[in-house]
């Protein structure tokens, strides 16, 4: 009989003609039905997506001392979610746990899903949606995968300062090549539909409605475990994993130095050494875990991933915006319409180019491939999304989005023209990066339905949006659009309308003082080594470059003419640079040659403090005065603030964290130190004074 999902995401029983057995009034629901093919449906209670909790896997141990006494001709294992297969481990209870706590609950959970792997019958997970971290691992433990069209496999919990901690670090190589395993333990990437299928996670791939054809399939010994081939079986040799675990060693060590981030290198490590004896792989995996725990580095990653959800959780109300009109299709307009398009809302665009219009859709098609959409979610997307050159759309768009542009006068005309044109009863939002709402409002009919979201460049990549605020954006405004961002998965960070809002006052210190320091004569590779060493995803010059000079310039300038202390002089080689017209990336060439691609400092060589210090401690400074000024509401918005639009260095928990880790009194007098040395825009803020 076919089962869809509509069936398990009822409350009770399943209610299924025939279906019988233990029903479970927790995290799981279990029934077998006329075929003798038991359901075991993992439904966390009051949560919209489910984690594998301590909880959750001891009633499956309850279940299985029912199903071991009484087992079905196969047992399947499903999500009653609708979001998919299971999340992964509650990140909450792992960040509060002891080693020897953590030693303990992961034993505990080993035995629990040797029992699911050593059941008489055979067992089935079926994924829809995203089964990741813990999720995963429950999947693993089961004798076939059935992934259902979208269906997506991951291990992410590199990201996190560990690795797999519940099996995935042997069942995974145990199941497909370990070199692909090791990959995506090693990077945290996920494995979508088709891919998990080539490389043997999935056995089936099938449409929902085919789920009960699939499983009976199985039942009926039709569907052979798939078996590794022979290179995997190479890797039994210690010599094989041994030659292959120095090149992976070589490759982490490119993105992630084992100094900042050392679960990857213990993964190798235990893979190396324990690679061809489970029991010992098994007993390894709990230790490591369990010592990861405890470190820096994985305190911090846990920090940031608590700051995330607690980002996706602003929103406190349902958003009613589901017409969007942007004006502009440039870069970041395109960018902006086709994200907003693919998270389901109908999105009309106005540009006086047509040209630029007819690139937006095929930027769109490109976001779509890049978030692995596939051909129907695809199409789907582009009919969401229309070009309107004559602007039809504003009649009856909910928000406006105004990303023309970055000049006042050229939005004033934009928001002069807008006001005859749209709809009464929705909100303006523009896009400006650096421009104060408080001398554009003028130009704005309803300046309580007025405000800024700030969207970062690429939009599709960077999760954050600075919904900025100014004294008469009305509650109701700041409200919806805090639902919006939250709709179309981002991260909104509330800003007050300060001269470059948090992220651009912070970041342009810190790109300023790196060509200041070119300007003195050190190597611009120097430089952003020193940066990529601290541990920020690129150095502050290859970033200028991508950000785009002239962009660099127009916001140094309108800081520097705006702020209370300039922030430093803009040294002659950026207005050079412009007006050579070498832009950076955009124009193939700015400090670095863009010509064959993106450039490749290298991060091996010995951390240079003082160099490092010029260039974070100008970027916590303005931090600090952001908070003094209340541009931001708390350190913790802040940290995640800087970490999702920027990247700064996620391992260090972001700038105040690192600032209170290093001590606030010692970033205070180094302050003074570059004060005296190099002038007053080290001065320290007043803020560090009041929180040493």
């Amino acid at each position: 009989m076919t089962m869809t999902l509509a069936e398990f995401l009822k409350p009770s029983v399943l209610e299924l003609g025939g279906t019988t057995g233990a029903l479970g009034d927790g995290a799981w629901r279990y029934g077998v039905d006329d075929d003798q093919i038991g359901w075991l449906v993992l439904d966390c209670p009051d949560a919209s997506v489910n984690t594998i909790s301590d909880t959750v896997l001891r009633e499956l141990d309850t279940h299985l001392d029912g199903i071991v006494a009484q087992p079905p001709r196969v047992l399947v294992l499903r999500s009653g979610k609708a979001a998919g297969f299971a999340a992964g481990a509650d990140i909450h209870a792992l960040g509060d746990m002891e080693a020897d706590q953590a030693k303990t609950l992961l034993t505990e959970a080993h035995t629990v899903l040797k029992r699911l792997e050593g059941l008489s019958c055979p067992s089935v997970a079926v994924i829809h949606g995203a089964a990741l971290g813990a999720g995963f691992e429950l999947a693993l433990a089961c004798d076939f995968r059935i992934a259902v069209d979208g269906a997506s496999f991951g291990l992410p919990e590199v990201q996190l300062g560990l690795h797999p901690g519940l099996g995935g670090t042997w069942r995974l190589p145990e199941l497909i090549d370990p070199v692909q395993a090791m990959q995506m333990m090693l990077t945290g990437k996920t494995a979508h539909t088709k891919r998990a299928k080539d490389l043997g996670i999935a056995d089936m791939v099938v449409e929902e409605r085919h789920i009960g054809a699939a499983v009976r399939a199985i039942s009926n010994g039709s569907v052979a475990q798939q078996s590794r081939g022979m290179l995997s079986k190479a890797f039994t040799l210690s010599t094989a994993r041994s030659l292959a675990g120095e090149k992976m060693r070589r490759e982490v060590q490119k993105k992630a130095p084992k100094a900042h981030y050392p679960a990857p290198y213990a993964l190798i490590d235990n893979w190396v050494e324990h690679g061809n004896d489970p029991a010992a792989m098994q007993t390894a995996e709990i230790a490591s875990f369990a010592k990861l725990l405890q470190t820096e580095t994985s305190k911090n990653l846990i920090r940031a991933f608590k700051l995330r959800q607690r980002l996706k959780q602003t929103a406190k109300t349902a958003c009613t915006i589901e017409r969007v009109h942007i004006v502009g299709s440039g870069n970041m307009g395109a960018e902006i319409a086709a994200w907003c398009a693919m998270q389901g809302k109908r999105v009309s665009v106005s540009d006086p180019d047509n040209d630029a219009l007819g690139k937006m859709i095929y930027r769109a098609t490109r976001i779509c491939a890049d978030n692995h959409k596939d051909r129907r979610a695809t199409r789907d997307t582009l009919d969401r999304l229309m070009p309107d050159p004559r602007g039809y759309g504003l009649r009856n768009a909910d928000l406006v989005i105004e990303a023309g542009p970055e000049n006042t006068e050229a939005k004033a005309k934009i928001f002069t023209e807008l006001s005859q044109k749209m709809n009464p009863h929705a909100i303006l939002a523009t896009n400006t990066s650096s421009l104060q709402l408080s001398e554009l409002r003028t130009h704005v009919a309803d300046k309580t339905r007025f405000a800024g979201l700030h969207f970062f460049n690429p939009v599709s990549k960077v999760p954050l949006i600075e919904l900025v605020r100014h004294d008469t954006t009305s509650r109701e405004t700041s409200a919806q659009l805090m639902a919006f961002c939250a709709a179309i998965n981002r991260l909104p960070v509330a800003v007050s309308d300060a001269p470059g809002f948090l992220v651009n006052r912070a970041l342009m210190p810190y790109l300023l003082e790196a060509l200041l320091l070119m300007d003195e004569g050190v190597a611009k590779e120097r430089i952003d080594q020193a940066a990529l060493q601290f541990g920020m995803p690129m150095g502050p010059v290859t970033l200028a470059d991508q950000v785009g000079l002239d962009i660099c310039l127009d916001v140094a300038e309108s800081l520097n003419a705006s702020i209370e202390r300039p922030i430093a002089r803009i040294p002659d080689l950026l207005r050079d640079k412009v007006e050579a017209g070498e832009l950076g990336q955009k124009t193939g060439r700015g400090f670095y040659d863009w010509s064959d691609g993106p450039p490749k400092p290298s991060s091996d060589a010995a951390l240079d403090v003082d160099l490092t210090d010029r260039l974070i401690l100008p970027m916590l400074n303005a931090c600090a005065e952001c908070l003094r000024k209340d541009v931001v509401e708390s350190e913790e918005e802040l940290d995640a603030a800087m970490i999702f639009a920027t990247g700064f260095a996620p391992f260090r928990g972001g700038p105040m964290n690192y600032a209170h880790a290093r001590g606030v009194a010692g970033i205070r007098a180094r302050l003074s130190e570059l004060e005296q040395a190099h002038g007053a825009r080290f001065g320290p803020d007043a803020y560090w004074d009041k929180h040493a």
